[in-house]
């Protein structure tokens, strides 16, 4: 097992937040994320500066939100504060920024979620999770035993990838077309991370446009199937989309099936490590799979901030925010707040209330697929413990350069049979 830290291995460390004076602390800097650092940025500002004004040379003055009451407060007051233009911290540096439900208001957001909602509803999660188990079972029985490999790339985006071709009813053998399309799309000076050009980013959200819209033309003359693509061709409120905007939903819904429930299979298995003492508890009681799920969705936080804009002028936590200011939520802060949160930097598998967390939002953006995402890791903690007596990491696991997405591109585990 590796020794309990909250650290990773660190290059050419950035300031220590306590050593800045406190109209310099700048929690964006994508670089903070990839190595662990922006844990202290944050523990300084909730303890000191919750609502913090950040004058960004990156991206821009913003207000950095970082306890879990206020971000509430701001993600539940959607009359106050707009999604518009675009949910992440920065802008695009070129004319490229498809619309996409999670970036509108009320009443077009409610229209357009409420079109795709039915394939992640309860009632048919009951109808998949027979499938779900069935696939997670054929990729868990695949994999190698005594020897390492990247966990990231053969069980977190082999099984999302294959829920994912399912929800857009595309041929599975097209699944990792969808995995290329999200890591593309994430990537951007928009979040710090520019693993492409803004070129190459546009390039590959066309293939992508140009992909789906086949599918619609496949869709459109064909009886309704409950599927995302067969939702939007057989709605009024959506079967009229121009082009970038069935490109926006397509990314929102490929990013959010993908990202979200990917890294926290993979994260999981890393807290997991990081706390043997609660992986022999969960060991010895499999009838905790479904908290430590909870508890992995807190600590592992998938998207890390979400933007807003202030419609009028508001007091958030005895600052004024101005009409037309941009507000940044920063979620994988507030799910850190002791003062919300009993011991909140401990992983707790058997943790009370831990469902109390803020990784699916809250008010009319709430995370509409969270159900789903909590099945497929429960289904796959299942069929792990049932197959393994232990999932050991080896290696330090590699991060996204990104202060929006919190993920993984490699984690090297041995796995020991039962």
């Amino acid at each position: 097992m590796l020794a309990e830290t909250e650290g990773l291995v660190m290059n050419a460390p950035l300031p220590d937040p306590y050593s800045l004076p406190l109209d310099k602390l700048d929690p964006s800097r994508a670089e903070l994320f990839r190595t662990g650092q922006h844990w202290a940025y944050f523990e300084r500002l909730r303890k000191e500066d919750p609502v913090h004004w950040v004058d960004s040379e990156e991206f821009g003055p913003y207000w950095s939100i970082t306890r879990f009451k206020d971000i509430m407060y701001v993600d539940s007051h959607h009359e106050q504060f707009s999604s518009e233009p675009t949910i992440v911290i920065g802008d695009s540096q070129i004319d490229f920024e498809p619309p996409m439900f999670i970036a509108m208001d009320a009443p077009k957001h409610d229209d357009q979620r409420a079109v795709v909602s039915p394939a992640v509803a309860p009632k048919q999660l009951q109808e998949w999770e027979r499938l779900i188990r069935a696939r997670v079972q054929e990729v868990v029985e695949s994999l190698p035993v005594g020897q390492p490999f990247d966990w990231v790339d053969t069980v977190s985006i082999e099984l999302t990838g294959r829920m994912l071709a399912t929800l857009f009813g595309i041929p599975q053998d097209d699944r990792r077309k969808l995995t290329q399309w999200s890591d593309v799309a994430t990537s951007s000076p928009s979040v710090g991370f520019s693993a492409v050009t803004e070129e190459e980013r546009m390039a590959g959200l066309q293939e992508c446009l140009a992909y789906f819209t086949e599918v619609w033309n496949q869709r459109v003359n064909a009886p309704p199937e409950m599927d995302f693509i067969s939702l939007l061709t057989h709605n009024p409120s959506t079967r009229n989309m121009e082009p970038l905007e069935y490109l926006g939903n397509l990314i929102l819904l490929i990013v959010g099936g993908n990202d979200t429930t990917r890294n926290s299979m993979t994260g999981g298995v890393y807290a997991l490590n990081q706390n043997p003492d609660q992986f022999a508890k969960l060991k010895a009681d499999h009838s905790l799979i479904p908290n430590m799920v909870s508890e992995v969705i807190r600590w592992q936080t998938p998207l890390a901030h979400m933007r807003r804009v202030a419609t009028c002028d508001v007091e958030v936590g005895g600052k004024t925010i101005k009409a037309g200011d941009k507000v940044v939520m920063w979620y994988v802060s507030g799910n850190r707040d002791e003062e919300v949160i009993e011991n909140p930097n401990e992983f707790i598998i058997d943790r009370a209330r831990a469902r109390q967390h803020m990784s699916f939002g809250f008010g009319i953006h709430r995370c509409m697929g969270n159900r789903l995402a909590e099945m497929q890791l429960r289904i796959l903690w299942e069929e792990l413990l049932a197959c393994f007596s232990d999932i050991e990491v080896v290696s330090e696991p590699e991060r996204v350069e990104s202060n929006f997405v919190m993920g993984y591109t490699n984690m090297q585990v041995v796995l020991h049979p039962r």
